[in-house]
């Protein structure tokens, strides 16, 4: 039924274990996954233009090494578990889109995530990026909790 899923990881061990939960479905109907994690755009505020040389530059380039080196960890369960798996590392400002934008790009047919539940005064004022994508999707998606 399902042939490639995406599976956003954001270092939490909610997000780890929704993260196995859907390698274990992915090996279980024989599909392959990419794994991905989004990387928060650069953010600063200084009221000098030249304390920020090269620090856009530096912070891109480290935040995208972390992510590949923790997506490879990932990786490498997948490929211990036999499912075949794929990593993207993407920086946007809002993770729903990201996760959205790749699973279209990549032909995903599920996104499997994590919900860190939050809730009340919480979700309204942090919001909850898995509601997000379960509102704008229109690839299905399953909440592991």
């Amino acid at each position: 039924m399902f042939q490639h899923l995406l599976l956003p990881v954001d270092g939490s061990p909610l997000s780890e274990s929704a993260f196995r939960q859907g390698i274990a479905f992915a090996h279980d109907a024989g599909a392959h996954v990419t794994a991905l994690r989004v990387i928060p755009n650069f953010r600063t505020y200084a009221y000098q233009v030249e304390m920020l040389a090269g620090t856009h530059e530096l912070y891109t380039r480290e935040a995208t090494r972390v992510a590949e080196d923790y997506l490879d960890t990932m990786a490498a369960e997948a490929t211990a578990a036999d499912v075949a798996c794929d990593t993207v590392a993407v920086i946007h400002d809002h993770p729903y889109e990201a996760i959205i934008r790749t699973a279209l790009a990549k032909g995903c047919d599920l996104i499997v995530m994590a919900s860190h539940g939050r809730r009340g005064l919480q979700g309204v004022l942090i919001g909850s990026e898995t509601q997000k994508v379960l509102t704008h999707s229109s690839i299905p998606v399953l909440v592991y909790r």
